[in-house]
């Protein structure tokens, strides 16, 4: 979630100024930021409060008097804080194990699985939760093979071209990851430095933290002093008022680590913590039942915008009222392992799951047929997938990310159960469609709120973060919010409905994402064209024949 052109195109020219000490405090002047959309906006109604939410309100005036059931809905993604107050008390519990007494009691072989599952998980407690991307990985394991080999004189045409795309996808990794770590290094050792600054002159502890509204405390008794407000104000201005001077350097701390990790990779580290075989689907047991580290936020708060608990005078509400969140770590810091997402799947659909919110996606998938298989199971059990589009401003009809519903036998182009989501703003303006999203008339199916959404965060926190990640989960709440009082809803109806509910916005001319020049037809980036819409969707539902028995 991590949007790092906001520091290389918004604020590394103001860092850079402000560090060469040469710029006199008046001459400081920030460009105005754009307001602020307010926290919970993704639930909004544009009717009614303005901001491009999913009807919410409504939806749940027209529930009122109507009786739910509870639905399981598995979250893929990098574990979950257990403790958060928001989700405690919802997340699944698997009722036929006995907690803690190290005995797979049920027989699904998974010990003591008791919310979820950890395939990243090893021995003594440790988690495979720092990887590099999957063309690093499949590049320095093909590359002794294949390397020397020419067009010519290679024997599989097949293999040799695979070997080529996933060279051409290395090399364009590393080359961004050794830009981007140059240009992102010295903001990063300017934003610890700055901060140390701002922490003194604020009387705060070394591991004190300041937001924005903080800075305007403090007592301008030196030029250095002034240049560091100068530049945490412009952080601030990028990446949003509320979040505090630990969290963004936390965010950048970890994207640095993901860079470097293509750089100067561990290809040792899964055997090693793991220990299975990564190119073998020999369906025997790993992994552990823990599923908070330090790498956990990702997952909590995509798990928050589900269901966070409603209306306790807490953290966020969710957009469904009555799930359990089956939590299932399978995404590192870096790409997801095909084995271990056609695992996850296996396990959500084989534990109850009717919903899967896959928040993840990467350029490479050498085990493809693996996630085909899992894609089709998931459809013959009835189990609806949501999928987050990606974060590259890429078209996904041209260039597209993996999974996808695409099947390597050519059964499908479009799976009934697969549900894929870009990422929308607050306003009906030309910043509709988020800047970073990936897009596609063929292959995205819909947008979602997914521009500065508030969620749960671990120990107690909160985060307002960018991506497809989160627009996701509020589809995939959407869907949970139908089933539960339609409960013989299909996985292709869930689909076919809450696509009816988003109104193709023709004629609303947005910038296209990635650009701040062209702009397009907003109804052009995606199949529906438009934004889902939780209210329309139970009018919908409540119309429609489950096909389901109940």
């Amino acid at each position: 979630m991590f949007n790092f052109r906001n520091y290389i195109t918004g604020t590394a020219l103001l860092v850079s100024l402000s560090l060469t000490l040469s710029l006199p405090a008046s001459a400081q002047v920030l460009p105005k930021p754009d307001p602020e959309p307010p926290k919970g906006w993704q639930l909004m109604d544009l009717k009614e409060n303005g901001f491009y939410g999913i009807s919410l309100k409504p939806a749940y005036l027209f529930l009122q008097g109507k009786k739910s059931k509870t639905v399981v809905v598995a979250t893929i993604d990098s574990g979950v804080d257990t403790l958060q107050k928001d989700l405690k008390s919802i997340l699944w519990i698997n009722t036929k194990e006995i907690p803690g007494n190290g005995i797979d009691d049920d027989h699904n072989g998974y010990i003591d699985d008791i919310h979820g599952w950890n395939f990243l998980g090893g021995p003594d407690g440790k988690a495979d939760f720092n990887e590099t991307t999957e063309e690093v990985r499949e590049y320095n394991k093909l590359k002794d093979k294949y390397a020397t080999l020419t067009d010519t004189n290679a024997v599989d045409k097949k293999d040799y071209t695979y070997w080529k795309h996933v060279k051409t996808v290395y090399d364009s990794t590393v080359n961004k990851a050794r830009t981007e770590t140059e240009q992102l290094q010295p903001i990063m050792n300017a934003l610890m430095v700055t901060s140390g600054y701002i922490k003194r002159g604020l009387s705060l502890p070394a591991n004190g933290t300041f937001k924005q509204a903080d800075l305007v405390k403090l007592k301008m008794t030196n030029d250095t002093l002034s240049q560091s407000k100068y530049v945490w104000d412009s952080i601030f201005s990028q990446e949003g008022s509320n979040k505090n001077n630990a969290a963004i350097i936390k965010d950048l701390s970890e994207y640095l680590a993901k860079l470097n990790n293509d750089l100067s990779p561990d290809l040792e580290a899964r055997k090693r913590i793991v220990g299975d075989n990564v190119d073998s689907m020999d369906h025997k047991p790993y992994g552990n039942n823990l599923l908070k580290f330090s790498d956990a936020s990702h997952g909590t708060g995509v798990a928050g915008l589900i269901g966070a608990i409603r209306n306790n005078n807490y953290g966020i509400n969710g957009v469904a009222d009555n799930i359990r969140i089956m939590a299932i770590k399978a995404v590192p810091n870096g790409d997801e392992y095909d084995k271990d997402i056609a695992n996850a799947i296996h396990y959500a659909v084989d534990n109850g799951a009717r919903i899967i919110n896959m928040s993840f996606g990467k350029q490479v998938s050498p085990h493809k047929e693996w996630l085909d298989e899992a894609f089709k199971y998931a459809a013959a059990k009835d189990v609806l997938l949501v999928q987050a589009a990606g974060n590259d401003s890429q078209d996904m009809d041209v260039k597209p990310d993996f999974p996808n519903d695409t099947f390597l036998d050519g059964s499908s182009t479009d799976a009934d159960n697969l549900i894929n989501v870009g990422a929308s703003g607050p306003k009906l303006d030309e910043h509709l469609a988020g800047d970073f999203s990936n897009y596609g008339k063929k292959n995205v199916d819909i947008f979602a709120p997914g521009v500065k959404v508030t969620t749960v965060d671990t120990d107690a926190e909160f985060m307002t973060e960018d991506g497809t990640s989160f627009s996701s989960p509020i589809t995939a709440g959407v869907a949970a919010l139908l089933l539960e009082y339609y409960p013989t809803l299909s996985a292709k109806q869930l689909k076919q409905i809450i696509l009816q509910s988003a109104t193709p916005l023709t004629g609303t001319e947005v910038y296209k994402p990635g650009s701040k020049t062209i702009k397009v037809d907003f109804a052009t980036l995606s199949k529906t064209g438009g934004i889902v819409n939780a209210y329309r969707a139970l009018q919908i539902a409540a119309k429609t024949k489950g096909e389901r028995a109940d």
